[in-house]
């Protein structure tokens, strides 16, 4: 990593953790799978993992434009990670599900993840990783 990390403060701390992390698993797939997943394409599968939400829907949960969103799918759809279809009894809605493929690309990632979060357990210590776990996932009153 490229900096100190004693002298950043809590939100300078927090983005170069979190650019570690995914760069790290951008690698770790690269490394173990054959086909090339940005960070935004996860992000959108993770939204649509083991449902079938709209185009619409997944657009305005992901904290990515709309129109960068709708090319990420068309790619996903290219590399036949997603398949779209029309949602019944509405012509302009189109929904979005993984494909067989991309389910199985996605749970392959989540244990690559799991991987990399039982190494960071086996270095700072389980009771440290679920307290960090616990503080991140707590109302920061923001």
């Amino acid at each position: 990593m490229g900096f100190d990390l004693k002298n950043l403060d809590i939100f300078d701390v927090l983005s170069e953790r979190q650019l570690q992390l995914r760069k790290i698993t951008e690698n770790l797939w690269n490394d173990h799978g054959n086909i090339n997943i940005s960070n935004s394409e996860w992000f959108i599968m993770a939204r649509i993992y083991k449902k079938q939400p709209t185009i619409a829907y997944v657009s305005k949960n992901v904290d990515i434009s709309r129109q960068a969103t709708h090319k990420f799918i068309k790619k996903l759809e290219s590399k036949g990670l997603v398949e779209i279809s029309s949602v019944k009894n509405n012509k302009k809605n189109k929904s979005i599900r993984l494909t067989e493929l991309g389910e199985e690309c996605y749970e392959k990632n989540e244990s690559l993840k799991a991987d990399l979060e039982r190494k960071i357990a086996d270095n700072i210590g389980n009771e440290q990783l679920q307290l960090l776990k616990r503080i991140l996932k707590s109302d920061w009153g923001l």
